[in-house]
């Protein structure tokens, strides 16, 4: 009987043998992302929201490739998620499992809705995009929709 050695692992058997490990959110990744004054009237926007891209880019009266470059940012720090629907991209919170990551992040959404110009932001979102008489609505873009978000 001849054995044959192998010249190369398959990367799905060793992946597969691997036991998985739980991401943690690094809290450097964390902060970063909620050091930009622009990432944080998103987050304000999407905290206990699902909202169209369009939204965001008249309501804060950027353009859309930075407002897009800003939720790839906070996608990338894992705090938000993406959902396609036809042409139109929905952004969501999501809830980081580490616990201290989530305290940070519940406490720093906590002190937004505090603040005006973040009240400002909701009010023009719950206001104006969502009326039907809005002169630049984006055509057949969805409404914003409620979601519930653990942010435990």
């Amino acid at each position: 009987m001849r054995v044959r050695l192998l010249e190369h692992i398959c990367q799905a058997i060793y992946n597969m043998r691997m036991p998985g490990k739980k991401k943690r959110l690094p809290l450097d990744l964390l902060f970063r992302a909620l050091a930009d004054r622009t990432r944080l009237r998103l987050l304000n926007l999407i905290a206990g929201k699902e909202i169209c891209v369009c939204y965001f880019v008249e309501i804060l009266k950027i353009s859309q490739p930075k407002i897009s470059r800003h939720l790839a940012y906070l996608r990338r720090a894992g705090i938000v998620a993406a959902r396609r629907q036809g042409r139109w991209m929905h952004y969501r919170l999501v809830a980081p499992n580490d616990s201290v990551a989530s305290a940070i992040l519940r406490e720093t959404l906590a002190h937004l809705r505090q603040l005006p110009e973040m009240q400002a932001d909701v009010a023009k979102l719950e206001t104006r995009c969502c009326s039907p008489d809005w002169p630049d609505h984006p055509g057949q873009s969805p409404q914003p929709s409620n979601v519930s978000i653990a942010v435990s």
